[in-house]
């Protein structure tokens, strides 16, 4: 699918993180709303994916379907996101003494150069109490990220409420740990290790700082073109868990979601 639409994908993408940026910069409530929206966005590349499927093609105008289909269902879901994540992270306190939450919410302190917030970033990385820390919170993470995995799905295509929808959606990512599971590490190789491998070659071949900025226009095609993969990965996985063998309407007969 991405690859019959590469480009309509790529803009649908950037146009959502210059929205993240813009909501980002809103004062006061801005930190607080791009995470309560994040659902209501992926009801636009579900509906994208929905439209490509039928013969359609992807359109910006798509990204803002979400606003559309059930608002209050989906922006509940952010706020369950919200509170998962933040009590993972929050999980890591537990194990290493808050530094992992130090880093996270004071990245670079101003009192430090460059040179300092790196090996800072380094240090931290790199002590067994911080890694076990993350180790604890992707463990609390994983029941919040399976309950929300089809939960937008659910709600814009199947009408289903918040609380329904989290339990069907958890229920239905039990049932095939097996292929998620293989997902996951599919994700963690093309998405973590060969990023990181391909940018370590680089920088060992051309020397920095050119090395370090090959490596980066190198990787941004290719991690924009892996995340709008990803996006479509969360359509056709619904479609494969919950509507196997569905035989697909023409999209002339048929309203987008939302719509």
């Amino acid at each position: 699918m991405f690859s019959g639409a590469r480009l309509a994908w790529i803009l649908l993408l950037l146009c959502y993180y210059m929205v993240l940026v813009f909501v980002d910069f809103v004062p006061f409530v801005g930190g607080l709303a791009a995470p309560l929206l994040k659902p209501v966005f992926a009801v636009g590349f579900l509906a994208a994916a929905w439209t490509q499927e039928r013969g359609g093609v992807p359109a910006l105008r798509q990204l803002f379907q979400g606003f559309r289909s059930n608002v209050l269902a989906l922006c509940s879901l952010g706020v369950l996101f919200a509170v998962g994540m933040m009590i993972a992270i929050g999980s890591t306190a537990l194990i290493d003494d808050g530094k992992l939450f130090d880093l996270l919410t004071n990245p670079a302190p101003q009192e430090l150069d460059q040179e300092a917030v790196a090996r800072r970033l380094t240090e931290t990385l790199s002590d067994t109490q911080v890694q076990l820390g993350m180790l604890a919170a992707a463990m609390c993470a994983i029941p919040t990220l399976l309950a929300l995995w089809w939960a937008p799905a659910l709600v814009v295509f199947q009408d289903a409420n918040a609380v329904t929808a989290l339990v069907a959606s958890l229920r239905a990512a039990l049932a095939n740990w097996r292929p998620i599971l293989r997902y996951v590490l599919s994700v963690f190789f093309f998405g973590g290790l060969v990023p990181i491998l391909a940018g370590t070659l680089v920088t060992l071949v051309v020397p920095a700082p050119a090395g370090r900025a090959l490596a980066l226009g190198l990787m941004l095609p290719y991690e924009l073109c892996f995340v709008a993969t990803l996006h479509i990965a969360d359509y056709v996985s619904y479609r494969d868990v919950f509507h196997a063998g569905e035989t697909l309407a023409p999209i002339v007969h048929e309203r987008a979601p939302g719509s």
